[in-house]
């Protein structure tokens, strides 16, 4: 019997038990359903978190006043750790420091601010007139604030999208005053939209104005809160990261026993650190999904069995008139296999359509990629090998003239 013709009997055979087909299929096509599924979810987390950091920017540094353990954060008895970077802190980052290309110094607060008869409780930012090259942050409409702004305190500021959507709804926010507190401001742009965070925070729900304004004239301090740092590249952002360290040691005439009253945080080690929880958390899900093939393997294992003890008589006769053993243990493998390749096929269209019902029902997003379907593919193929081999072995075994007898 040549190949051709042992497929055509595998399907032929499976055929008389279609109910029983079926069910034996279930566990692979939930199996490689689930599987796709977990792995979309996992793989779609990951994309997520790389697409956000990635807009941050993969070359930025941050830099915040205070000392940072692992136990957490460390001032000192007062909070004038708190307190420890100035001004001429970031003057000698931007002179001192080869592998820095931009400095923006950061202070912030929360208020009340106010148009017309809108109002609306916001964070306000103070930010150098580099910061939307740092991070990477289109303006819409307008422009940003310049450097003569920021030496000169003045008083304009730059709006989110949400800020823009609640004060002016429908109308140009650009040239409008608004309040802050006591003071007023002009709006001279708005922000192109960037959504939530990685933290679900509303990163459109802010107000940017010159650090000098917001330093000087909101908050009524001398010290700068932190710094977003631009490397000059990727590749020199851990360089640079050691470099701001020493500088600002020797500045704050730190001993060589004393810890840090700063903080430099590098986006590279947040960027590593969220892919390779994500990665663990995609596996995870992957191996939590597999035992259901597993299963479907154990239920094609048993229902082949079954169908060697059915079919003796058959397996008798044909080696009767020269079917040899290894046709005969093909025929089995072959059905085993059929039973878990046409699961599997199932199984990944059923995967695909929950991957894409699952971001349209429960909002999270998923990614499907080429590697998981034809992982499972190659797997479901694996399953019916290993577990048919056994009942394909047996069958082959049978003493024809047993067969013949078996009743």
């Amino acid at each position: 019997m040549n190949f051709a013709n042992i497929i055509r009997v595998a399907f032929r055979a499976l055929a008389r038990n279609k109910m029983r087909s079926a069910l034996t299929m279930l566990g692979v096509i939930i199996g490689v359903a689930a599987v796709i599924a977990m792995v979309s979810i996992g793989q779609g987390a990951q994309a997520s978190v790389a697409e956000q950091i990635a807009s941050v920017g993969t070359n930025i540094l941050f830099v915040r006043a205070g000392s940072q353990n692992m136990g957490g954060v460390r001032t000192g008895s007062d909070d004038s750790g708190m307190r420890s970077l100035n001004a001429e802190d970031l003057d000698a980052i931007r002179r001192d420091v080869p592998t820095v290309a931009m400095v923006s110094p950061g202070v912030m607060s929360r208020a009340q601010i106010v148009y017309g008869n809108q109002n609306w409780n916001t964070q306000i930012q103070g930010v150098g007139a580099q910061f939307p090259e740092i991070r990477k942050w289109l303006v819409q409409t307008g422009s940003f604030f310049t450097e003569s702004d920021e030496r000169s305190s003045a008083r304009v500021c730059v709006i989110g999208q949400t800020v823009a959507d609640i004060l002016f709804p429908g109308g140009d926010p650009i040239g409008q005053t608004i309040r802050v507190r006591e003071l007023t401001f002009r709006v001279v742009g708005v922000m192109a939209k960037r959504g939530q965070d990685q933290m679900g925070r509303d990163q459109d729900d802010v107000v940017f104005a010159p650090f000098s304004t917001v330093q000087k004239k909101l908050l009524a301090i001398t010290h700068v809160q932190s710094a977003y740092v631009s490397a000059i590249s990727p590749e020199a952002t851990r360089t640079a990261e050691e470099q701001i360290a020493d500088v600002l040691r020797a500045r704050h005439k730190l001993a060589p026993n004393q810890d840090n009253d700063f903080t430099v945080r590098n986006m590279t080690d947040v960027a590593e650190a969220a892919d390779e929880t994500n990665r663990i958390m995609t596996m995870l899900l992957a191996s939590i999904a597999s035992v259901s093939l597993l299963v479907g393997g154990i239920g094609i294992m048993n229902i082949m069995l079954v169908s060697v003890t059915e079919r003796t008589r058959e397996i008798g006769i044909r080696m009767a008139i020269g079917a040899r053993s290894s046709a005969v243990r093909t025929q089995f493998l072959i059905e085993s296999i059929v039973l878990s390749l046409t699961g599997g096929i199932i199984g990944i269209g059923l995967g695909l359509g929950v991957s894409l019902l699952i971001p349209r029902m429960l909002g999270w997003p998923t990614l499907v990629s080429v590697a998981s379907v034809v992982g499972s593919v190659v797997f479901s193929a694996a399953v019916g090998i290993f577990f048919g081999y056994y009942p394909a072995r047996k069958a082959a075994a049978l003493d024809p003239i047993d067969a013949l007898r078996y009743e």
